[in-house]
């Protein structure tokens, strides 16, 4: 988040290199198809339209094509690469041949799922139509693949043009028995262990939490996380091959813990309204003094503490100087404005760091530093915990760093250890947020890191294990669903700013799980809903990707009660989401308070 006006900034993702992407697995062409094989690819001359295919920024036109009347064309645009994709059914333990004609620059063909080897070829510049091809073979239990084509960040737009897959077609089969023997185990206050009875033939399972399918997994048990204490949940689960799902199992019961101490969030209201105050600047917004903010913000952000320099640890908290803001308070009234909004059951926090406060906890004394001088702040003034809104460069992960529960980085590690120290010093009533951007979370499904090539930003999902290691201890997590490119949700699908569905895609996300980098067997746990609200911009001039009160009922009404859900399905449905954060308190009141008058009339 910003000071200035307006909040525009988008980081770009470096992402995979071409010659990384050249060299992930392309294979040589052994043998010709057998005369028995087929094309298996569907539309790959794009006649039908995009009938088939899955894109994030295509399109069919009728000129230029390499054969037929249509071709696709498509066009990269900030962080999204214009892929194109659709699955296939294989045979298990085959050759197929993988090719495709393309026109552009810096345009990709590749196969994805293999269960070997995925493979990926290029053309880095083909003015004319250029044929692309390599081949694969599927593992021993593979049954679906995915074929497809991109382009890269930056560049134009590329054309593609018959695309096929030569090889045996894959055998639907029919659906597996339904699963047997499904139990609970051990029980936490969100969470509950499920295992059941292998079924011949599954090579998965779909588990069902009240009728709502919220995950599948490979083996024969599962934790499902995120759920509220002191809770009933009914369980079921299906068996799952390539030819369908079978009937749902019997269902089980069983009812979590009551909620541990921890986490410094029990006397939130169940619906809180979270907002950052300028209190270090001024901006287009003007100055507004904390005792004139408005009952309705149950959480206000002071913005913000920041380092003396970026690897220092030593954080300060200037507030805004009389030259600047000729209307702020004395630091008596400041003071006496905390206490005044704790005693109306408002919490006060600092929050470290925004746009301009990059903090990089290089070293042990960083560490240390970070430490007392957030706790000077935060005694000093009386306030109740500590808000993370680390941004830009302030964490990357170093380029052996692929595990997000257990991190080697030192920026990650420190933080994570001076966190838990600040938390162990002031006790279960130590309030702790956070507010990464999209880049830093999200995207983690896609990319972590440098990847297991190189070549990616490392600052992709660098805020995972960070949430991971502090799950116990965290109070909200608010991500910046603002000031962000193109992200890839759950349904596989780019989502972009500018209406409920952005906030839909990135929150369910949250209390969903995903895998990380794509690896199922590597999966970000979800969140508690009492531990998430959503960030939104509070006006046109707050950050791009405002988005209308309207809008943010949707979004409110599909998360909390599963109507207005638009296009995306979500996998759960929760009513115990904690609520709305935004950017910022200044310049909801510059727009007559509209952000918290809707908050106010949707929540009562």
């Amino acid at each position: 988040m910003d000071r200035s006006r307006p909040l525009a900034r988008r980081p770009l993702v470096t992402l995979l290199t071409a010659a990384a992407l050249a060299a992930s697995g392309l294979t040589a062409l052994t043998s010709a198809a057998r005369a028995a094989d087929a094309d298996l690819a569907h539309n790959g001359g794009f006649e039908s339209a995009l009938d088939g295919w899955t894109c994030t920024a295509g399109a069919v036109v009728n000129a230029p094509v390499h054969s037929g009347g249509a071709a696709l064309k498509a066009t990269p645009a900030g962080a999204d690469n214009a892929r194109c994709a659709q699955t296939v059914t294989v045979r298990p333990d085959s050759q197929y041949t993988l090719s495709g004609y393309v026109r552009g620059t810096y345009v990709y063909l590749g196969a994805s799922g293999t269960g070997t080897t995925d493979v990926s070829t290029w053309a880095q510049s083909a003015p004319d139509w250029q044929r692309l091809t390599t081949t694969f073979r599927t593992g021993p239990a593979t049954t679906r693949v995915t074929l497809y084509t991109h382009g890269w960040y930056g560049t134009g737009a590329y054309h593609a043009d018959d695309i096929s897959l030569t090889g045996p077609g894959g055998e639907t089969g029919q659906p597996p028995a339904v699963p047997g023997g499904l139990t609970a185990g051990s029980v936490t206050s969100t969470g509950v262990a499920l295992s059941w009875s292998p079924v011949p033939g599954a090579t998965g399972y779909a588990v069902y939490r009240d009728g709502t399918r919220v995950r599948t997994v490979t083996g024969t048990s599962t934790t499902v996380t995120g759920l509220t204490p002191s809770t009933a949940y009914a369980f079921q689960v299906a068996a799952v091959n390539d030819a369908g799902e079978s009937a749902r199992s019997a269902t089980v019961t069983a009812t979590t813990a009551e909620r541990p101490d921890g986490g410094g969030s029990g006397d939130l209201p169940a619906h809180a309204l979270v907002g950052y105050l300028h209190a270090s600047f001024a901006n287009g917004s003007g100055y507004t003094r904390l005792a004139d903010v408005p009952d309705s913000w149950d959480v206000i952000d002071l913005a913000f503490g920041e380092p003396t320099t970026v690897t220092s640890g030593d954080i300060r908290f200037e507030r805004c100087p009389v030259s600047e803001c000729p209307n702020v308070e004395s630091d008596a009234e400041f003071k006496a404005a905390v206490k005044a909004k704790q005693a109306a059951g408002k919490k006060v926090l600092i929050s470290i760091g925004g746009q301009n406060g990059q903090v990089q906890l290089t070293t042990t004394a960083a560490r240390d530093k970070f430490v007392s001088s957030v706790s000077a702040i935060i005694d000093e003034y009386g306030l109740d915990g500590l808000d993370i809104d680390f941004e830009g460069h302030s964490l990357s992960l170093n380029a052996d760093d692929t595990d997000f529960k257990n991190p080697k980085t030192p920026v990650v590690v420190n933080l994570i250890a001076a966190v838990k120290t600040l938390k162990a010093k002031y006790g279960d009533d130590f309030v702790l947020t956070m507010a990464p951007e999209t880049f830093f979370v999200q995207l983690g499904y896609q990319y972590y890191g440098t990847g297991k090539w190189g070549g990616q930003d490392p600052r992709a999902g660098a805020y995972l294990p960070v949430i991971h290691a502090l799950r116990d201890d965290l109070t909200l997590l608010h991500v910046q669903d603002y000031n962000s490119g193109p992200i890839m949700g759950l349904d596989n699908q780019y989502h972009s700013m500018g209406g409920a569905d952005f906030h839909i895609a990135m929150t369910d996300m949250l209390l969903t799980g995903f895998p990380v980098a794509g690896d199922a067997a590597n999966v970000f746990p979800p969140l508690r809903p009492d531990q998430v609200a959503i960030g939104m911009p509070a006006s046109v001039n707050a950050g791009n990707g405002h988005v209308s009160p309207a809008e943010v009922n949707k979004a409110l009404n599909c998360l909390t009660k599963k109507t207005d859900c638009g296009s995306y399905a979500t996998h759960g449905t929760w009513p115990e989401l904690r609520g709305l954060m935004t950017w910022s308190i200044n310049w909801d009141r510059f727009a007559n308070w509209e952000f918290q008058k809707n908050f106010d009339a949707y929540f009562g």
